[in-house]
């Protein structure tokens, strides 16, 4: 009877195993561990900053798509008061009909919902704004107009809004209009003005100095003809 064949055992392997790299650990007081905190601080400062800035321009995207409804159709411009009679009448009272379905529906001796509270507190902040200065698309400039009204057509995009001339009004201060932004054509319009002052001030130096050049030549003939 043939002898039963052990198996064989499995060679070992004579390569050493690869080591798992070692993650990077810095002295919480060294020099390192210093730059990528500050680091790490500077990355949270730019995305809270990113963030306020994309909330603000929803917030300013939101108020503009309300005056742009609340224009009258087919008129090239308002005037500043036609403005303010827009601001009190739609904009300060956009919330009132919220706010009586929510005093209708609430029991006689009831407190205020959190809804009508949040309501109030909205119509409260409207109020202030417009009381120390609201800041609104400039609805007495035609051109203006023409751009708000073609914002449509770009499908409301908050990044078109720069374009616009804006301006801040005030119901402390009805007949004062401060200027906010330019807009994008009235800048282009202002560094054109500005590069051709700045070219004529450079074309008036060299005007300037070709008149002392030919006075300092004129006088060397001049000279030459009396020797």
């Amino acid at each position: 009877m043939a002898p039963s064949a052990k198996a064989k055992a499995a060679p070992a392997s004579n390569k050493p195993g690869k080591k798992p790299a070692k993650e990077k650990v810095f002295h919480p007081q060294s020099r390192k561990a210093g730059q990528l905190e500050r680091s790490q601080l500077r990355k949270s400062k730019l995305a809270d900053a990113s963030s306020k800035r994309g909330k603000n321009l929803v917030a300013k995207a939101d108020r503009y798509a309300f005056f742009f409804h609340a224009l009258p159709p087919d008129v090239p411009s308002l005037s500043l008061p036609e403005v303010h009679d827009i601001i009190q009448s739609v904009w300060l009272t956009r919330h009132d009909g919220a706010l009586e379905a929510e005093r209708a529906s609430r029991r006689p001796g009831r407190p205020p919902s959190a809804r009508e509270l949040v309501l109030l507190e909205m119509k409260r902040q409207d109020e202030e704004v417009y009381r120390t200065g609201l800041t609104i698309p400039d609805l007495t400039d035609p051109e203006t107009i023409t751009l708000f009204r073609a914002w449509e057509d770009k499908s409301h995009d908050p990044a078109y809004l720069h374009l616009l001339r804006s301006i801040r009004v005030s119901r402390e201060n009805p007949e004062t209009i401060v200027l906010e932004h330019v807009g994008a054509k009235e800048a282009d319009a202002k560094r054109l003005e500005k590069a051709a002052e700045e070219k004529e001030k450079v074309d008036q130096a060299n005007r300037e100095a070709s008149r002392k050049e030919a006075s300092l030549a004129a006088r060397d003939v001049s000279k030459m003809d009396i020797d």
